[in-house]
Formats: structure tokens, sequence, C-alpha cells
């Protein structure tokens, strides 16, 4: 027997708290296998010899890769096949993770890992994305991003913590022991794609409709938006352990509290666009978010620069930066989204490939031009650079369009 809840189908004893609860684990997959681990980062450059950056770039690697097959794969069978199948691959990533004992072995397992992951924020995005309109969407996302948020809080104190008493092979474990009971917690999960839209063409054929995606040039503009901003998270992301731990001196165990500083601010500007979605454009949102997010990176690269404030140079307008996330990943996706409702597993599919793969681009540029003693110029001008960039693609793309809607 099931029951309805709003536009929610649940079976008889799940709660719509429940609900949501299990998809905002899902969503913070991402962000927890990536984060609970940055305070070991120079212990684990030291151990194993080579470019520690390049376990973030396997994990985007794989990441990026995996969200291109399990979109189509979801529009075809559903969604929670496929996310059954991507949790057990995570379990046996972070296993291999934690059983490592070369860069290039953790490096394959962090690939291994990602191909499982890639399926928790995905779809859940797309699951959303199915109950919802575009405004309840951008409503739930930013409810989700709030609940979510946890994890990158948690994450880096977790990890600190655990380095207090153990090695960096514990928080991996520690991360396949998560992945076992989501795995559990995702029966309760309802289908959201109803037989009767799932796509019943093979899948060769479903994959072509992301060349369909590229050339939806209004879904582009809000993902290539997001892919942009997401270069910049991405290079304080594999940056700041060095940066802060390194450069700056901070502890391990205290690198958590700089970064969830940052995530405070994004929990903020989640809640309050909740209330804004109802009262302002999508648009309108993310053009103040955006413009924010870049000027608060051009004072940054600016104080690093000429090395005015120490650490509080990086530390304050990297808070306004990153905060902006609260309403540039949920206001983005509902746009993009809302555009193609009819692909919206592929669409969520190639954003998310995107969004998360763009951190590719910029790891790799830190791990090639970053110093040993984590000093913060590399990683400022990379921020700089692609915040800019996302501020100006939106607002070039939204005023074409409107100059070719009012013509």
């Amino acid at each position: 027997m099931q029951v309805n809840v709003g536009t929610i189908h649940l079976k008889k004893g799940t709660s719509g708290v429940l609900l949501l609860g299990i998809l905002s684990a899902l969503m913070a997959m991402t962000s927890l296998s990536v984060d609970i681990y940055l305070p070991a980062m120079p212990e684990m450059q030291q151990a194993l010899q080579g470019d520690v950056e390049l376990t973030i770039t396997g994990f985007l690697i794989g990441f990026s890769i995996a969200q291109i097959f399990w979109g189509p794969v979801s529009d075809r069978y559903g969604r929670k096949k496929p996310l059954f199948i991507g949790l057990s691959l995570f379990i046996v990533g972070s296993v291999g993770c934690a059983i490592s004992q070369t860069m290039s072995e953790i490096v394959f397992w962090r690939v291994i890992q990602a191909l499982g992951a890639c399926t928790g924020p995905m779809l859940s995005r797309a699951m959303i994305r199915d109950m919802y309109g575009q405004t309840k969407a951008a409503e739930v996302l930013s409810t989700l991003m709030i609940v979510m948020a946890i994890a990158p809080i948690a994450g880096p104190l977790i990890g600190g913590q655990i380095l207090v008493i153990s090695t960096w092979h514990s928080i991996f474990g520690l991360l396949a022991v998560i992945g076992v009971l989501l795995f559990f917690a995702s029966h309760a999960l309802p289908e959201t794609l109803p037989e009767e839209r799932k796509n019943k063409e093979g899948l060769w054929s479903a994959f072509s409709k992301y060349g369909l995606l590229v050339k939806n040039r209004n879904f582009m503009i809000y993902t290539l938006c997001v892919t942009f901003f997401y270069m910049g998270v991405y290079a304080f992301i594999a940056g700041s352990p060095l940066v802060y731990i390194n450069y700056y001196g901070v502890k391990p165990e205290n690198y958590g509290y700089l970064f969830g500083v940052n995530v405070v601010g994004l929990i903020g500007l989640s809640f309050l666009n909740r209330k804004m979605v109802r009262k302002y454009s999508l648009n309108f949102l993310l053009k103040v978010s955006t413009a924010v997010a870049m000027i608060a990176s051009i004072i940054l690269v600016s104080l690093v620069k000429f090395e005015i404030g120490g650490i509080w140079s990086v530390v304050i307008p990297l808070f306004f930066i990153f905060s902006m996330n609260g309403i540039i990943a949920a206001c983005t996706t509902a746009a993009a989204l809302d555009k193609i409702p009819e692909m919206a597993g592929a669409g969520a599919a190639l954003l998310g490939s995107l969004q998360y793969g763009s951190g590719i681009v910029s790891t790799i540029l830190i791990a090639i031009f970053a110093t040993p003693d984590g000093n913060p110029w590399t990683m400022s001008w990379i921020i700089a650079l692609f915040v800019t960039l996302a501020s100006i693609v939106l607002f070039l793309g939204t005023r074409k369009n409107q100059i070719s809607n009012k013509g």
C-alpha cells in the first residue's frame, strides 16, 4: 500500500522527513568522500611520496565519467537499481583506499570509489526533479543543502581527530562503513520515475541525448556557470590543506574549523535561498551571488599578492566565495533541469559530470603550480580566474536571452 505525500509516492511507514534525510545523505557522499581526508593530505604526501592532489583528481575523473553512464541508465531502468550498484562500488573503492600503500594504488581505488559515489548526488537531483517543478525543486534542493552541509563541516573535523588516534587509512575505513549504512537505508526510498516516463530506447540511443543537451543553449548557460564556479571551489579544496597546514602552520586537527566556517556561510545562504526563490527569479539570485563571489575573489588575489592580512586575507574572502554556493548550486541545478524535463536523468548526469569533473582542471593546476610550502598565491589566482568566468558566462548568457525575447 502507498500513500501520497504531495507529489511523492511513499511506501506506508516511510515519512517525508526520512525521505529528505536519506536524499541529503546521498547528496553528501561526494563532499564527505573528498573533505574527510583533507587534514591528512600533508601526511599522505609525505608517506606516499607523490602529489597528493592527484587523489582528488582521480576521484573527480571517476566521478565525471560515471555520471555520463549512470544518467541514461537511470532514465532507462529507474533511479533505485543504479543507486544500489553505485553504493556497492563505493564500498569496494573505500576499502581499497584504506589498504593502499602507494600513491598509484590509492589514486586507482579513488577512481573506483568515485564510480559509485557519483550515483548519490546525481540520482538525488534526478529524483527531486521527478517529484517537483522548478521553484519547488530549488526550494527542496536548498533544504537538502542545509542538511548535507553537515558533511563538509563534520568531515574534516572527524578526519583530523582520527589522525590524533590513528592513521589516514582509518579515514577510508570509516567511509566504507558509511557506504554500508547508506546501502541499507536506501531501501526506504521510493522509485520516483514512473514506468510511463522511462526511456524505452536502447542505451546507445539514450547516450545521444548528451549531444542534444550540449546544443541546448539555455541548459548550458546554467551548467557552465556552476562548472566554472566549482573549478574555483575545488582549487580551494585541493589547495587549502597545504596552505593552512604547511604555510600558515595550522594543526591538522584544527584545519576542519577553518574549512567548516565556509560551510556555515553556505548553510546560511541555503536557508535564505529557500525563501528568496519565492520572491525573486532564479536569474536574479544567480547574478547577485556570482557577482559577490567574483568581487570577493578579486579581493582575495589582491591581498595575497601584496601579502596583506596574513591568514585572514585568505579566510575572509573565501568565506564570501564559498557561501555563495548556497545559492549557485541549487539555483543553477533547478534552472538547468527545468529546461529539459524530458531528459532530467541525462541532464542531471551531464550537469554533475561537468560540475564535479571541472575540478580535474583546477586540481591539476594546483599540483603543477603549487609550491611545497603551500604558498596561497597559486590557489588564489586559480579561484579568482574561474569564479570570474562563472559570473561572466551567466551575465552574458542571460542578457542575450533577454535581448532575444524582446526581439
